[in-house]
């Protein structure tokens, strides 16, 4: 891939409605759907006082040419109802992503489900994305001890085929990055350097669901049973922490993730930790999406801007929403959404040349040592991941 692969700002395309009670905490962290009409919607996390989130839907205004410039506000698409969405002082209904499922012919949200015992994925699945229904938390079956239903777990995304698990069968595949005590980056930002990084609780994952032929059943949401190790911190932007970010989308050369990576900013005049979230890109193999074929060595967008830099949380650029700009004959330019310092939504542009020159950190199990660019070390597994 060529180097210097960079995001193109296009503006912000949502923010705080002035007068909303829904979104007077901040509008952020988008999924970003075609309809069946080819309208594109946008999911936005709608924050009310108290950190109470609703999951919002709108329909995206484009000008003469052919750049979103706006929102058309349509309401709430899923507020917290459930118990696994709601604890006494609120809870919430966060950061969806989208997916058209083509073997069950629905559309499928991933987002976060904020109770009592913390962040978990919840699913939701539509046929018009106007109507959704509640299919419950994903559930996990443990693998080689390492427990993924009692801790935290958010960013999920679902690809939109069935995908092969290590065995070969073809089953509903999901990337998500569990968050095992010790691995948030207000955690890792204070371990001494250089910082030994455990490469199977700070990982990006891809866990897979039987797809019974019949489809997928509403109310009966199947168990991920089956996983793989994807990516850790390799680069000195992600250092960190890495995590998911937009859908898998398939390109030519395989299937292309924008995802988060955390690293520590120098604040002037402070000893207090500034994080830092900034995008990168990864392409993986088509048929087997748990190989890497390139991850990007520097950000492709880090926060620039002073909707970026300043906000409820700031130095923010967190990726949610892909849209393959098809309905403008342009196959090869995709549409980034993100969330803008956890306060509003901006849109930039990405741009793949014909060929890609294929290669970069694919972060390999066996990886061990320092590496004295990142300042921490990667260590050898104690279990073999299938």
């Amino acid at each position: 891939m060529t180097t210097g692969l960079e995001l193109q700002r296009l503006g912000i395309v949502m923010e705080p409605e002035p007068g909303n009670p829904h979104e007077v905490e901040g509008v952020l962290n988008p999924a970003a759907v075609r309809g069946p009409d080819g309208e594109l919607y946008l999911f936005p996390r709608l924050v009310a006082r108290g950190n109470y989130s609703r999951i919002g839907i709108a329909r995206v205004k484009f000008n003469e040419r052919g750049d979103p410039c706006g929102v058309e506000r349509l309401g709430i698409a899923l507020e917290p109802e459930a118990d696994y969405e709601r604890r006494p002082d609120g809870g919430g209904c966060e950061d969806p992503r989208i997916t058209f499922v083509e073997p069950i012919q629905h559309y499928v949200m991933t987002y976060t489900a904020l109770s009592l015992t913390g962040p978990r994925i919840a699913l939701a699945m539509s046929e018009d994305l106007f109507h959704w229904e509640r299919i419950g938390l994903a559930t996990f079956a443990p693998y080689h001890g390492i427990d993924f239903v009692h801790v935290d777990n958010k960013d999920a995304s679902i690809f939109p085929v069935a995908i092969p698990n290590h065995v070969g069968k073809m089953q509903l595949a999901m990337l998500h990055r569990p968050l095992f005590p010790g691995t948030l980056p207000e955690e890792t930002v204070c371990q001494d350097l250089p910082r030994q990084v455990d490469l199977e609780r700070e990982s990006i994952w891809i866990s897979y669901c039987p797809m019974p032929p019949e489809g997928f059943e509403p109310h009966r949401p199947g168990l991920f049973n089956s996983h793989h190790r994807l990516a850790t911190p390799v680069s000195p932007w992600e250092r960190l922490k890495i995590g998911g970010g937009t859908p898998p989308v398939l390109i030519r050369q395989g299937w292309l993730i924008i995802y988060h990576g955390v690293s520590e900013m120098a604040k002037p005049g402070s000893d207090k930790h500034q994080l830092c979230y900034s995008a990168g890109l990864m392409v993986l193999a088509k048929e087997h999406p748990r190989e890497i074929l390139y991850r990007s060595e520097a950000p492709v967008l880090k926060p620039e801007s002073p909707q970026e830099c300043q906000g409820t949380v700031p130095n923010i650029v967190f990726p949610t929403g892909i849209d393959r700009r098809d309905d403008i004959g342009a196959p090869d330019r995709f549409d980034v959404y993100y969330g803008m310092a956890d306060s509003r939504i901006g849109v930039a542009r990405l741009d793949l040349p014909e060929f890609l020159s294929l290669g970069g950190g694919a972060d390999p199990p066996e990886a061990k040592g320092v590496s004295p660019e990142t300042n921490f070390t990667m260590v050898t597994p104690k279990i073999v991941l299938g």
